[in-house]
């Protein structure tokens, strides 16, 4: 089914201006990252080239919420200078009609990034970083210490890249006494678990309390750490990005664990739902804005539709920040006001097709 030619007209429109605005701001941010540090690269060009590749590719995941509102604030006063606005309205195009097409695009935008957050485009700024810092082991993590099940879990070094653990200790607790531990020299992720080698396992034996003894026990083979991803270990202990996938996995473990998953919420709710602020503002932007340029100062109606916009995304990046630390539950920081936000769209949409200005 061929979309209509109004609706070719105004999505097309709008998407130059999406993406131009995108390109533009995000070209901007990689730019002016990059000059902060560049002193602090080597004489390699690819190294150079990479980062900002990498921080090009941090900006879209963080502007495209904002790229959204501002083309509609671009595309509606280009149609309401060249009086294009004005020509819809009077072939009888209503304000419901004319938004379809700039909320098709927008929502379009949306899911592109949902999707590109469950690829290793989450992991560009961390990749930026190890570039920054020149560290050419930057994946392996040492000395890592969580809870497993009843179990309490220590790695001496993680290698995320080679799915390895180097030097595994596993103590089983009853209480407040240690029931055994196991001990491999190393184990690889097999996909749903860890197959940990050479494990030697160490049973203790108390009576009225008190350790009497052990017994030990050499095996080749054993499985363990089931659904713990070497990405999911690294970036929770270090607070690195996650894709959404592993960010759904992370909570289900920590959920299983009965560890707080604040934080991951956060994260993910930060990517889902907040970037959801854009399609509600633009709805609230498209029907509030004059539709004739002689209804309106152009200036400071341009002047207010910018402030709403970063008033909106600062007070989200704020609320983020809040949930992220455990102060306010993430769903109070993120899911409530875009959840408000959207009411109010929703009733703009229904209640002011018939107002002009």
């Amino acid at each position: 089914m061929i979309p209509s030619l109004y609706f070719r007209y105004l999505s097309t429109l709008y998407l130059k201006n999406l993406l131009a605005i995108l390109l533009g701001l995000s070209f901007a941010f990689a730019s002016i990252d990059y000059f902060q540090h560049s002193g602090q690269f080597g004489p390699s060009f690819s190294s150079k080239i990479l980062y900002i590749y990498y921080m090009w590719q941090e900006a879209l995941g963080i502007l495209y919420p904002l790229s959204i509102v501002f083309a509609l604030i671009m595309t509606k006063f280009s149609l309401i200078k060249h009086n294009t606005m004005g020509a819809l309205h009077a072939f009888g195009y209503s304000k419901k009609r004319l938004s379809l097409p700039l909320m098709s695009v927008a929502m379009f935008v949306y899911v592109l990034f949902m999707f590109l957050h469950m690829t290793e485009f989450s992991y560009a700024k961390d990749k930026a970083g190890y570039l920054l810092k020149n560290e050419l082991h930057a994946y392996n993590v040492n000395d890592l210490f969580f809870k497993y099940n009843d179990n309490f879990v220590y790695i001496k070094k993680l290698d995320p890249v080679n799915k390895t653990i180097e030097d595994m200790t596993i103590f089983r607790v009853n209480g407040f006494q240690v029931e055994s531990t196991i001990h491999t020299p190393r184990a690889a992720f097999d996909g749903k678990e860890w197959d940990a080698y050479d494990a030697t396992i160490k049973r203790h034996i108390y009576q009225n309390g008190i350790l009497q003894r052990y017994t030990i026990e050499h095996q080749e083979h054993i499985n363990t750490l089931e659904g713990y991803k070497p990405k999911i270990i690294k970036s929770f202990y270090e607070g690195e990005s996650l894709t959404l996938i592993d960010a759904f996995n992370t909570y289900r473990l920590l959920l299983q664990q009965h560890i707080d998953s604040d934080k991951i919420r956060a994260v993910f709710y930060d990517k889902v739902i907040v970037p959801l602020f854009a399609p509600a503002l633009l709805l609230i932007l498209f029907f509030k804005l004059p539709f004739h340029g002689r209804m309106m100062q152009m200036g400071k109606i341009l002047a207010i539709s910018l402030g709403m916009t970063f008033i909106t995304w600062g007070m989200l990046f704020g609320f983020r920040q809040l949930g992220q630390s455990g102060v306010v539950l993430p769903e109070a920081t993120a899911i409530v006001p875009v959840l408000l936000l959207w009411v109010y769209a929703v009733y703009v949409y229904l209640t002011d097709e018939k107002k002009i200005a």
